[in-house]
């Protein structure tokens, strides 16, 4: 049948269609490696066509097919990734497509050459879009390495499995009996590094198995299977899947991929993240510490202004300190805002709340993730409005409210401080207030944003925003 559609459609030479023959052979192999159905596709004299001279469904799973489609044509407004890579030679990843049954899969294609490196046809994946993802992940084979894998296998020219095209993971094919009758190059430098001096082509599965698995199991159960192992200073991911044909075992599959990097980077992230954390700590515990001693310094002195100060000082400390604190737990440099909002609002309650009044004090608004240095700016101006307003709104009143509300934007994002106090003239303590003239400085030089102040008899709202990066 291909030969005949290849002479019918196209103009390839002889060579090339023994070539296509050989390859559509080892099309089940395939099918059931990568778990999907898997076609042979030729250029015809149409451009915008595509002759299928071969085809394959897997055993190992569901065919979408219930008819054959070898003899049809594919064109290019229902599988534009067939055609693509017929025409550039270059493979194609994870396109949609119609299929001649009027469904809608998700295709991988890649070339195939001749000897002269002409593109003679292509090999298709399609696998169903609509599939659930949890099932999806459960019947996933070889997700990472079914293009390579699909690739090496193109490159069988005759029985013995020569391979040309060498991949990173490795491959080693075993027949009924347990017998390695294929390996890549790959794996043969990967047993060697092992120390497996001996050709493993002919050795027992249960000498080249690493991770203690059953031959007789994988065969039973034929389904994949999927480990993890140290061997040596090597981390190795392992995966296992039966071969079928009409529906019969026929051998086991093992792709071995050396994922010791991975690993040894992921323990760098972790030892990082560790010593961020510690940083962060560390440096929370300092800050503490400065604070405990001007409390105590505060303590002996008599003058009511200068513990005033004395207390000012020890708030704003304890404003950064708070940052560190959620920094040193997260071990990330991003925080959330009102976390830290919270924390400050307790700090303030501790050490800026009058005695004997009820002053209620709400955080609501918008979840936001800021990086560290943000969050100490912020958490300065949130902890001097606060202080600002637990000090001077309420002079005259035994209770109240400040509400303070995040507001996440596109490009800006903003914060309102808001109490129902006395109020106070804002031209009076443009220059005569530190708070404020400290409130002013952060937000223009550090957050780069803008400070707007409101005050009426009926309270007070000062709104202050910043760059979201």
């Amino acid at each position: 049948m291909l030969r005949s559609l290849c002479k019918k459609y196209t103009e390839l030479s002889e060579s090339d269609i023994k070539k296509l023959e050989k390859m559509s052979e080892i099309l089940p192999i395939i099918a059931d490696l990568v778990r999907a159905d898997v076609f042979i596709d030729c250029v015809t004299n149409d451009p915008n066509a595509a002759i299928v001279v071969a085809e394959a469904k897997p055993t190992t799973c569901t065919s979408m097919y219930e008819y054959s489609v070898v003899g049809e044509l594919a064109f290019r407004k229902n599988e534009p990734a067939a055609l693509r890579t017929l025409e550039i030679g270059m493979a194609t990843r994870d396109l949609k497509a119609i299929t001649q049954e009027n469904k809608t899969v998700r295709q991988n294609v890649v070339p195939i050459n001749n000897d002269a490196g002409n593109v003679i046809g292509v090999l298709i994946m399609e696998q169903d879009i609509t599939k659930d993802v949890k099932q999806d992940k459960k019947m996933e084979f070889l997700a990472e390495t079914a293009e390579q894998l699909t690739e090496t296998l193109l490159n069988f020219t005759d029985s013995e499995y020569t391979v040309t095209y060498h991949i990173n993971d490795a491959i080693v094919m075993f027949d009924q009996q347990g017998i390695a009758t294929y390996s890549n190059p790959r794996a043969i430098e990967l047993y060697k590094e092992l120390g497996y001096r001996d050709n493993i082509i002919g050795m027992d599965f249960d000498n080249l198995v690493l991770d203690g698995s059953s031959f007789s199991k994988l065969i039973d159960e034929s389904d994949l299977k999927v480990s993890e192992i140290t061997v040596g200073k090597l981390t190795l991911q392992i995966k296992y899947a039966a071969m079928k044909q009409d529906n019969k075992i026929v051998g086991v599959t093992m792709l071995i991929k050396d994922i010791t990097e991975v690993r040894e980077k992921e323990k760098e992230l972790i030892l990082k993240s560790v010593a961020i954390r510690e940083i962060h700590h560390r440096v929370k515990n300092n800050l503490q510490t400065i604070a405990s001693l001007l409390s105590l310094q505060s303590r002996r002195i008599n003058n009511e202004l200068v513990n005033k100060s004395f207390n000012e000082s020890i708030n704003r400390i304890l404003s950064i300190a708070v940052t560190h604190e959620i920094l040193a737990q997260n071990g990330v440099d991003d925080v959330d805002l009102k976390t830290i909002i919270t924390k400050i609002k307790k700090n303030t309650i501790n050490y800026g709340l009058p005695g004997m009044k009820d002053i209620k004090i709400s955080i609501e608004g918008d979840s936001l993730t800021i990086d560290s240095d943000k969050a100490t700016s912020i958490a300065l101006v949130v902890n001097e409005l606060l202080h600002n307003s637990l000090e001077h709104a309420f002079d005259e009143k035994g209770e109240g409210f400040i509400d303070v509300w995040i507001q996440k934007g596109s490009v800006y994002s903003s914060i309102s401080i808001i109490d129902n106090g006395k109020g106070f003239d804002v031209k009076d303590t443009k220059t005569s207030s530190l708070g404020l003239n400290i409130v002013r400085s952060i937000v223009k030089d550090k957050l780069h944003g803008h400070l707007n102040i409101d005050s009426t008899e009926s309270g007070t709202k000062i709104i202050f925003d910043f760059k979201n990066e």
